[in-house]
């Protein structure tokens, strides 16, 4: 029999909103259990000087610039992680504590991704094993970093007895797709970054707006697209992105092109533009060789109706488009839990990254570990 771990999944996704915890027991493999899931939103000073940074680190160059501004943030975030694991009361002493990070910039062209949280000291802090730094060693094996969790969502589809194959939509600031084919060969799997997810409506809400986000999408629902606008975004996007990247960062997109309209209008006009590439790329993606009928969306983005109907347009039909929860699997923690299992797959020297999800070169574990 497998030993199971007891590991806790900290993820801060590209939005920059909080941190989402999961509590897991696993083997590593194929078996799961979720113990427990909350969020912790970031306080005011972190989540602003977060977007003020992410805004100002366009280039590689710019992480030497702000040094020391993004070691502040980073000792900040550190000390926030921190008492998420003492909020949540963990005592068990062989814990695995799979720490992501907040990225604050991703390149997959340089070879880039930098994650601001300090491992060391969220080990001096709570006396945990830490495991960080996951998209390291996948970078030094020629892969893009990104995305990591794939093969979590096999587990997860073997587990719900979910039928193959399926594609997972991941809707956070980011969008990403996982195809699965098959409940056990790793190398079947494709995952691939689409495009923006909430980045572009998120940034233009908090722009023009005291909120952080378009709830529900009502901004949008009450807004109408400029068609003008909406076209010379798509032959932007098409005349830019680079469509063999695996993985993308939201300083890959911009809002300046919605610049003078309302808030509701821009809203609308930019749900619609991240709706129109993820449901073009979804439906390249998915092809009728894959054979796909259900697509399984997990993430905030899920929750932004507006962005789902406006998706749903550019779906082929006879794909049924889902929320992940319909199959009693909590669409707010999927990548909380996955850090979760990556930390113990890490553990184990297992690998955690494949050629068929990030461009590696061949499968690799990955995650520093820091135990004292």
């Amino acid at each position: 029999m497998q030993k199971k771990y007891t590991s806790l999944g900290l993820m801060s996704g590209t939005s920059g909103d909080g941190v989402d915890a999961s509590i897991i027991n696993s083997n590593g493999l194929d078996q799961f259990e979720v113990i427990k899931d909350k969020y912790f939103e970031y306080d005011s000073k972190i989540f602003n000087d977060l977007i003020f940074l992410k805004e100002r680190v366009v280039t590689a160059l710019d992480l030497k610039k702000l040094t020391k501004e993004l070691k502040d943030l980073e000792r900040n975030i550190t000390l926030f992680h921190a008492k998420i694991v003492k909020d949540l009361a963990v005592n068990e002493t062989d814990l695995l504590v799979g720490f992501h990070g907040q990225t604050i910039y991703h390149n997959s062209k340089e070879k880039i991704s930098f994650q601001l949280g300090d491992g060391k000291l969220l080990n001096q802090l709570t006396n945990k094993k830490i495991i960080f730094n996951f998209r390291k060693n996948d970078i030094l094996n020629g892969g893009e970093g990104a995305p990591l969790t794939p093969i979590f969502h096999q587990v997860v589809v073997n587990k719900k007895k979910i039928k193959l194959p399926v594609c997972i939509l991941n809707i956070g600031g980011i969008s990403n797709i996982t195809i699965v084919k098959d409940p056990f060969d790793v190398t079947k799997i494709i995952s691939k970054d689409i495009g923006p997810g909430n980045c572009l409506i998120d940034s233009w809400i908090r722009s023009n707006s005291n909120k952080k986000y378009d709830k529900d999408g009502y901004l949008a629902s009450i807004g109408k697209r400029n068609e003008i606008i909406f076209e010379q975004a798509q032959e932007l996007y098409s005349n830019r992105i680079n469509k063999d990247k695996l993985s993308f960062d939201t300083n890959d997109f911009d809002i300046s092109f919605s610049r003078g309209l309302t808030l509701e209008d821009g809203a609308k006009t930019l749900t619609d533009f991240s709706a129109s590439i993820i449901g073009e790329s979804l439906s390249l993606s998915l092809g009728s060789e894959n054979k796909i009928k259900e697509i399984l969306i997990c993430g905030g983005g899920r929750k932004n109706k507006n962005l789902l109907d406006s998706i749903k347009e550019y779906i082929p039909r006879g794909i049924q488009v889902k929320l992940i929860d319909e199959y009693e699997i909590n669409g707010d923690f999927v990548e909380s839990q996955a850090f979760a299992f990556l930390a113990i797959r890490s553990y184990k020297k297992l690998p955690i990254s494949f050629p068929n999800t990030t461009n590696c070169k061949q499968p690799c574990s990955g995650g520093e570990i820091i135990e004292n």
